[in-house]
């Protein structure tokens, strides 16, 4: 049986994270300020949101927590939302992308396949995830985002990279194929 684990969980978000700079990187500084519609966060507060977002994890795994009830997500909200208004430069949120997202990935990678079974249950207190599962979400949440970025980069003109890889891989293809 082959065992997806913590090295891979690591390896995933890693690759995710690498993309999520990538975007964070073509982006001008000039528009980290700009909002795509209505109740969205402004570019730079969004890619805080991500760079962060890793904390509530590692809050509740490495204190190594079995339920969510009575879990202080409204303080926790109020925290991230006070961090996420601080105003940074476009370096200092691509250096908050980098330090977070290898913090995360770094202590992901020391997982065991016992601690990755474990279980927490959901704040309702009927049911129950395993920690593996709940870190998986992390990766999910940041491409979540990412796609969200990925469509304002079109909204300001520029095309995706993975785009720009996609139609280079195409137009390679058809070159060897001529």
């Amino acid at each position: 049986m082959t065992s997806y684990g913590g090295k891979d969980l690591a390896s995933a978000f890693r690759t995710v994270r690498k993309n999520t700079i990538q975007v964070a990187e073509d982006i001008p500084e000039s528009k980290y300020r700009f909002v795509a519609a209505p109740d969205v966060r402004p570019v730079a507060r969004m890619f805080t949101h991500i760079a962060i977002a890793t904390r509530i994890w590692e809050e509740v795994h490495k204190k190594r927590l079995t339920t969510l009830v009575g879990f202080d997500f409204f303080g926790m909200m109020d925290r991230f939302n006070a961090e996420e208004a601080k105003s940074r430069s476009k370096a200092e949120i691509l250096e908050l992308l980098r330090t977070e997202g290898e913090q995360f990935a770094s202590w992901m990678d020391t997982l065991t396949p016992e601690f990755l079974a474990e279980t927490v249950t959901e704040p309702d207190g009927k049911a129950a995830k395993s920690r593996f599962e709940r870190l998986l979400s992390a990766k999910e949440h940041e491409m979540h985002h990412r796609a969200q970025l990925m469509l304002i980069e079109r909204q300001l003109g520029i095309v995706p990279h993975l785009t720009r890889q996609f139609n280079e891989m195409v137009t390679q293809m058809r070159a060897a194929r001529a």
